[in-house]
């Protein structure tokens, strides 16, 4: 696979010289194919055909036509480009987070985020959702990776979450005059504020709006994790973004704001920690998602509970108490017949790391199947881009992965990808 196609088509993505690479048509060669994961069907001996950027056909057999680039992946399992629901790619948790959050300009943020958008994809990833960042930083990469300036996975960008003044999603933990230096124009009181909100981060280029209904562990305040915005407020978001045609997704830990959030008829929640059986039956009546985010969860935990934990107390309180529950949460909800959708809130955890996030879907009691359907087939739906990704079929993005074994029987196969192919241009 390292051949001159990577050269011209991964690394040199300016340009005419690109244009003509990507534009070959490339035979990957598939010795187990996971095409639809809907379906659960695998096939062996499949020849995918890439054109343009699209998939252009599925084939009995290893074909190839003279002109066009093999992609020998015999020895493989391949399957869609897995899509992270949730993620936060121009930054990361550590001992330094506080400081770069007043150190680094949203042009640095846009640099750090190009360097963990190459991880993300090197990991497999070939679309995810940032839910929650500098607006000029993640707008800027998502409109980079699109023009293919740097590699990295599709990009369905909310920027700065909408969040209400003091709660979590605004700045909190600074002395008052850097708090309102650094407060984003998102944050908002009352419902009309609240609708300017959402028209201004549809305006700036939000293509998904992510709201803060509840407190949040890592929000720098002891003030707690239920509801903070009213429910009338609640009900002007939603109904603002959906007149202006965004989905909106709810960062949501206590049971108030998630059913608050559900019935005034929010799309998704992210987290979803203390629902419960009145949340259940909500999302089933909504068809809304849940992207449990169990690494995140994870994460808090063993840093809050461990030798050197760099969290706040407030932090760490809210760690100790949230993180250990979500894995109970997930299989609730998964009992309950919730629709879930893959998410990690990398950028908690470390970019690269996502696929981490299916061992624990399995462990909540999913199959390594369900797993894979949150991530491919789950996902692709949550976004309405069904028709674009999510599974392999003519005129749909030539977005796929291999691993060498078998991830329907070991679903941990998936932190091990071998190759990626997204848009028809070979990364890995």
């Amino acid at each position: 696979m390292r051949n001159l196609f990577v050269g011209a088509c991964a690394l040199a993505m300016l340009g005419a010289l690109a244009s003509a690479a990507c534009a070959e048509t490339v035979f990957v060669q598939a010795g187990k194919l996971l095409a639809d994961p809907a379906t659960g069907k695998v096939e062996t001996a499949k020849t995918v055909v890439l054109e343009n950027g699209k998939v252009a056909r599925i084939v009995d057999g290893y074909v190839a036509e003279p002109g066009g680039k093999i992609v020998d992946l015999k020895d493989s399992f391949v399957l869609p480009g897995l899509i992270d629901s949730h993620v936060h790619l121009t930054g990361q948790q550590g001992p330094t987070s506080r400081l770069d959050n007043v150190t680094q300009s949203p042009a640095d943020e846009a640099m750090v985020g190009a360097g963990y958008a190459r991880k993300t994809l090197m990991a497999g990833f070939t679309t995810v959702a940032d839910l929650g960042a500098n607006n000029q930083a993640i707008f800027a990469l998502r409109e980079g990776i699109k023009r293919g300036d740097v590699p990295g996975p599709r990009i369905i960008a909310a920027g700065s979450a909408v969040s209400v003044h003091g709660g979590h999603g605004d700045v909190n933990g600074y002395s008052e005059e850097v708090m309102h230096v650094l407060r984003p124009t998102s944050v908002c009181s009352g419902p009309d504020d609240c609708r300017r909100a959402v028209r201004e981060q549809v305006w700036l280029g939000a293509d998904i709006i992510k709201i803060t209904a509840t407190g949040g562990v890592l929000s720098n305040t002891a003030a707690g994790l239920n509801q903070q915005f009213s429910d009338a407020e609640l009900q002007a978001i939603v109904e603002t973004a959906h007149r202006m045609g965004r989905k909106v997704t709810a960062h949501a830990h206590g049971v108030d704001g998630i059913n608050s959030f559900l019935k005034a008829g929010g799309d998704s929640i992210e987290h979803g920690t203390y629902l419960d059986a009145d949340s259940i039956a909500l999302f089933k009546k909504n068809g809304a998602y849940l992207v449990p985010t169990l690494m995140a969860g994870d994460f808090v935990y063993r840093i809050a509970s461990g030798p050197n934990n760099f969290l706040t107390p407030a932090q760490t309180a809210k760690a100790l108490d949230a993180g250990p529950k979500m894995l109970a949460m997930a299989r609730r909800a998964h009992d309950g017949g919730v629709k879930i959708a893959f998410g990690t809130d990398t950028g908690v955890s470390a970019h690269g790391d996502n696929a981490g996030e299916f061992a624990l879907l399995v462990k909540a009691g999913l199959t390594p199947l369900e797993a894979i359907q949150a991530a491919t087939v789950n996902a692709a739906d949550h976004f309405s881009l069904s028709g674009e990704i999510g599974s392999l079929a003519p005129g749909k993005a030539a977005d796929l992965i291999a691993v060498k074994g078998d991830p329907l029987k070991d679903v941990s196969e998936l932190q091990h990808v071998t190759s990626v192919i997204k848009g028809g241009v070979v990364y890995k």
